[in-house]
């Protein structure tokens, strides 16, 4: 069994990427023989693994790069058409046989007013995205998150006699334990800052200090010029750290807030986890079935609910979270085989 790795930009440039990214190198350590197939390379690959590169095309419209992506995934399958491959995409293409849907469903837009179902983008994605999961040749669809398998449930009732269990993200073990600098720090990171939640942090952060002016709070991710007016009435007790390394980030901060409206999983949740952070996290992140009980909030939850929690997870000492990308790559392992041998 040879398995191929379909995603359109391969190396660690974004939450979806990096998971492609670390699955290949650890499927690679426990001997699975695989080849990468991509539009661009931002990451090198596992030794001797083939990376076949399939040129770029014009970012937009979106749905058209999707198309035309796919477009050459297919040909490049059919040139290798006598041959015995597993095809694993975590894109919308569809002559695969196995995806991982990283989220959210465009499909929510039916649920949307009228006016804004009606137009050629919209009918494009939403035909992408079903042939994503229900052409013919789909045999498994891997949801990255007990939330986003809900939502496919929901959505795509057809799916569900191809859904497997979630599969979630790794994370590497801490290099080091962040350390202890005597303040209070709330910490925000997320470049998508507006459907991560920003605003309302800054909100929860700022009732907080009313309470206790020693609290601060840092922000990483964000252009801090696209973000500095959201503290136009704060006097100091904030920090705009930009792209930032965020290992180093976290060992800044004695609580991670992530009150985002959409998080399909939200890796930096288990990462600041993986190193002792607590967090608190609404109920529309991906990643809230990894965390400790009490640490999720609804978020139609009013102000005073999440600054509640904020106060009782600050700065409490939590045994690290743990989840090797090696398990990943076994529990891929498993779904492979099992495939293969159906």
């Amino acid at each position: 069994m040879r398995v191929v790795q379909v995603v359109r930009r391969y190396g660690p440039v974004g939450g979806m990427e990096r998971y492609v990214w670390e699955l290949s190198h650890a499927l690679h350590a426990l001997g699975c023989a695989q080849e990468i197939v991509c539009a661009s390379i931002h990451g090198d690959a596992p030794s001797g693994v083939p990376v076949h590169t399939l040129g770029t095309v014009a970012l937009k419209p979106r749905w058209l790069a999707a198309w035309r992506f796919a477009r050459r995934v297919a040909a490049w399958q059919e040139g290798r058409g006598g041959e015995r491959l597993l095809v694993h995409s975590h894109e919308a293409t569809f002559t695969h046989h196995v995806v991982t849907f990283h989220g959210p469903p465009f499909a929510r837009v039916r649920d949307a007013a009228p006016w804004r179902r009606v137009s050629l983008r919209v009918q494009a994605n939403l035909w992408l995205e079903r042939n994503m999961l229900c052409a013919p040749s789909v045999r498994a669809v891997v949801p990255n998150s007990v939330l986003i398998r809900d939502l496919l449930c929901a959505y795509y009732p057809a799916v569900r006699a191809r859904m497997t269990h979630p599969i979630v993200p790794g994370v590497h073990p801490p290099a080091r334990q962040p350390v202890s600098h005597g303040r209070k720090v709330i910490g925000f990171a997320g470049r998508e800052w507006k459907r991560k939640g920003l605003p309302r942090a800054v909100r929860i952060a700022a009732a907080l200090r009313r309470q206790d002016p020693a609290i601060e709070l840092y922000v990483a991710g964000p252009n801090p010029d696209e973000v500095r007016h959201l503290f136009a009435d704060w006097e100091g007790g904030y920090r705009l750290w930009g792209d930032c390394a965020l290992e180093r980030f976290y060992a800044e901060i004695d609580l991670l807030l992530h009150p985002a409206l959409m998080e399909p999983f939200g890796m930096v949740i288990t990462e600041a986890l993986s190193v002792g952070v607590p967090v608190v996290v609404s109920d529309c992140c991906g990643a809230k079935s990894e965390v400790p009980a009490g640490a999720v909030v609804p978020l139609a939850a009013d102000d005073a609910q999440w600054v509640e929690r904020c106060r009782h997870w600050l700065g409490r000492a939590l045994p690290p979270y743990r989840r090797p990308w090696s398990k990943v790559a076994r529990e891929h392992l498993a779904l492979y085989r099992r495939l293969v041998g159906d």
